[in-house]
């Protein structure tokens, strides 16, 4: 990893006493983004229910969130450098808590799809914003702190999704609305947000909204970055670890329920066992690659995905089926931040490249639903899921990508 030259004199106790709270601060932000996302996933199935859709049809619709984040992602590079971290964070979350209030009253009280897919495309417009910044500013803090800790915020976004599965799971249980639900977790993800973004590291020590590059080098950063090798790998392999990671946050809890009997709540707890072990992966998986290195690691945990989603559809047995859900979730789990992470290790180009790299890793996102849907349509929902394992065996020749370049 590369880290930034030592401050001087003057300015290191100011950084030293910043640090800290910034990197809880991250966390933080983090995690409500997992909280938002992960609130809709769990009410996925009580929004098919009330909107009458095909397996097909709930793909299309779940394409407006896809939709909204690759709309933010090629300028929040450049929104980040403009404004700064903090600021390009709080602005993604007015449209996160917007987005997803609105989502809940049209599923729920209007039964409009057209009114839900403005709803998912506005959340995912704030949280593509909101991902770009966090993810720059989280590899600053990692940086300063000199040790590997990216996977661990997003271990944190991970046990915001463990909360709002838990939440949506028991929301469901006891008939809550949607509106109600989702209006209400709204609420709690914007003031949160505002809250912790007052913690980010200051622009000048941030290295985006104080940048020094005029306006017109910035954009010519962002276009050379589009014709960096290392760069377009990374960004492929985020991509296939980001579809891996969408596609069970998208279907295995209507997968589960289609082809495995469940009720909407056991649903909705299988989805919840996906992000315990997403959660997991990344909490363990920092001292796995301060030890080892990126490269081992990846690896190790592309395979691991890879039978654990081939075990959680080919399972003739629920428990067994289950357990390969909670492999998936540990395997998938790194793939999404050490992308990041390696996309940022030069900090001058960092929001540039992150951005790059997040534009092609969410074109998983939007490919993805449509494309499970229209195999579930045929196939059913649970063996569609098939695509991830066959996908992310050939990752493997891009993971030498992550390696850090030379000082």
């Amino acid at each position: 990893m590369s880290r930034t030259a030592v401050p001087s004199a003057a300015s290191a106790p100011a950084v030293s006493r910043t640090v800290p709270a910034a990197r809880n601060g991250v966390a933080v932000v983090f995690a409500l983004n997992g909280l938002a996302v992960a609130t809709w996933f769990s009410r996925v199935p009580a929004a098919r229910e009330a909107l009458g859709l095909s397996p097909g049809r709930l793909g299309l619709l779940l394409l407006a969130m896809s939709v909204g984040a690759l709309l933010a992602m090629p300028t929040a590079g450049l929104v980040a450098q403009r404004l700064g971290t903090a600021r390009t964070v709080a602005l993604g979350s007015v449209f996160v808590a917007a987005g997803l209030a609105l989502a809940g009253v049209a599923a729920d009280l209007a039964g409009s799809p057209v009114g839900v897919a403005l709803g998912l495309c506005a959340l995912g417009y704030g949280s593509g914003t909101c991902d770009v910044a966090m993810n720059v500013e989280g590899a600053a803090v990692e940086r300063r702190l000199g040790r590997t800790i990216m996977p661990r915020f997003h271990a944190a976004w991970s046990l915001g999704t463990v909360s709002g599965a838990g939440l949506g799971a028991g929301a469901a249980r006891l008939d809550v609305p949607s509106a109600a639900h989702l209006v209400a977790l709204a609420a709690v993800v914007l003031l949160g947000t505002l809250l912790a973004v007052r913690s980010f590291l200051p622009a000048a020590g941030s290295g985006t909204a104080a940048d020094p590059a005029a306006p017109a080098e910035r954009r010519r950063d962002l276009l050379a970055a589009w014709r960096e090798p290392r760069t377009l790998l990374i960004g492929l392999l985020v991509l296939v670890a980001a579809f891996a990671e969408g596609s069970a946050n998208d279907w295995v809890a209507v997968a589960f329920i289609d082809g495995h009997d469940l009720s909407e709540a056991a649903g909705a707890a299988v989805f919840g066992v996906f992000v315990v072990g997403m959660t997991l992966g990344r909490t363990v998986g920092t001292l796995a690659l301060d030890r080892w290195g990126r490269v081992p690691v990846l690896s190790g945990t592309i395979l691991l995905a890879t039978a654990g989603a081939s075990v959680a559809v080919l399972a003739g047995s629920g428990p067994v089926a289950v357990a390969g859900v909670a492999l998936w979730g540990i395997g998938a789990s790194l793939g999404f931040p050490v992308g990041m992470s390696a996309a940022a290790d030069d900090e001058r180009r960092a929001p540039a490249r992150v951005s790059v790299v997040a534009v092609i890793g969410y074109t998983a996102f939007l490919a993805g639903p449509p494309l499970l849907g229209l195999l579930g349509d045929r196939v059913g929902t649970l063996r569609a899921l098939l695509v991830v394992p066959l996908l992310l065996l050939p990752t493997l020749a891009l993971v030498p990508a992550t390696r850090p370049p030379a000082r």
